[in-house]
């Protein structure tokens, strides 16, 4: 009678074993589940939680990116008042009401750098954007098609490389109107061609890799080969430079507007304020030094959030 197993015993035997099943079932589905979320990009974002550098970075383009879309939340005047500068204030010293002190033509130097950060960071924004569309989009399709198609871009690319960024800046400023907008256009031009070959070398590289070929195996077509698999695989190198060169761009505008060809009074920018405080920076160093300082902290902060991606994006690096 003790050896009797009974239907009820049986029954939960069976329970307990289809819970079991159940439950290692469920485990394993997550942990399917977690090593399929896993990917570069998940990776790439954990490690720069932990990076200060980026950290740091970040928090200044932030600041900045905020400085330059509401300037008035920083100051309580504008550069564009008629009002606004005195000439009895003329070189005037920084003093604890006027931070900055005020420039040549007695305008609070303060209130000038704060609202000069908008064109230099359109100007950084807009060409960077521009660049990585029209440069991303043509070595895309140069790298996938490959061809004739490919050999004619790749070397009508050659010609701008021919051109100096800077040189062919000031060529070409110097027929347009000074704004941060044709800035970004000339510099866009000029620029394209780096993100291009990035592109197009990133996508030779991953163009006849397993996963794409599989794809093409399963009938899938041109348009989602190039969406779902092609792209995502291959913008990383063109995200670091990118974010890199925003403030190459950035310091490109300040080197032209420097020169007299750039942003043009009445706006004002950066490279402009440097321009006019390097004729009397040895009698007045406060008018030089602050917007050559923002110039120099904005373009390091996107320099160091570029490095970061790089190195996160980057696994030889790690």
């Amino acid at each position: 009678m003790r050896d009797t197993t009974t239907v009820e015993d049986s029954m939960t035997d069976t329970q307990l074993a289809g819970a079991t099943s159940a439950g290692a079932a469920v485990k394993d589905g997550g942990k399917k589940k977690k090593d399929r979320e896993a990917s570069l990009w998940s990776d790439a974002l954990s490690d720069l939680r932990r990076n200060p550098v980026f950290l740091i970075g970040g928090f200044l383009v932030v600041c900045m990116l905020v400085i330059s879309a509401f300037p008035q939340w920083f100051t309580d005047g504008s550069p564009f008042d008629a009002t606004a500068c005195t000439l009895q204030n003329s070189l005037k010293k920084p003093s604890g009401d006027h931070w900055f002190g005020y420039d040549i033509q007695g305008c609070d130097v303060y209130t000038r750098t704060v609202w000069a950060a908008r064109n230099s960071v359109i100007v950084g924004i807009v060409t960077t954007t521009l660049v990585v569309v029209v440069g991303g989009a043509l070595g895309l399709l140069a790298g996938w098609a490959g061809g004739m198609l490919d050999s004619f871009l790749s070397r009508f690319t050659e010609i701008f490389f021919a051109i100096p960024l800077l040189l062919g800046g000031m060529l070409i400023m110097s027929a347009l109107p000074g704004n941060a907008w044709t800035v970004s256009l000339v510099l866009a031009i000029l620029g394209w061609p780096q993100i291009f070959r990035i592109m197009r070398s990133s996508v030779l590289q991953n163009k006849n890799n397993d996963y794409v070929v599989a794809a093409r195996a399963l009938g899938a077509g041109t348009l989602r080969i190039t969406i779902r698999h092609i792209l995502p695989n291959a913008i990383a190198p063109v995200i670091v430079v990118g974010a890199i060169s925003l403030g190459v761009y950035i310091s490109a505008e300040a080197a032209l507007s420097y020169l007299g060809i750039g942003v043009q009074p009445p706006e004002i920018s950066w490279g402009l304020m440097v321009s006019d405080a390097s004729v009397r920076w040895l009698q007045a160093p406060h008018v030089l030094l602050f917007p050559a300082a923002a110039l120099s902290v904005t373009v390091l902060a996107f320099i160091m959030v570029g490095d970061a991606v790089r190195d996160a994006l980057d696994p030889k690096l790690r």
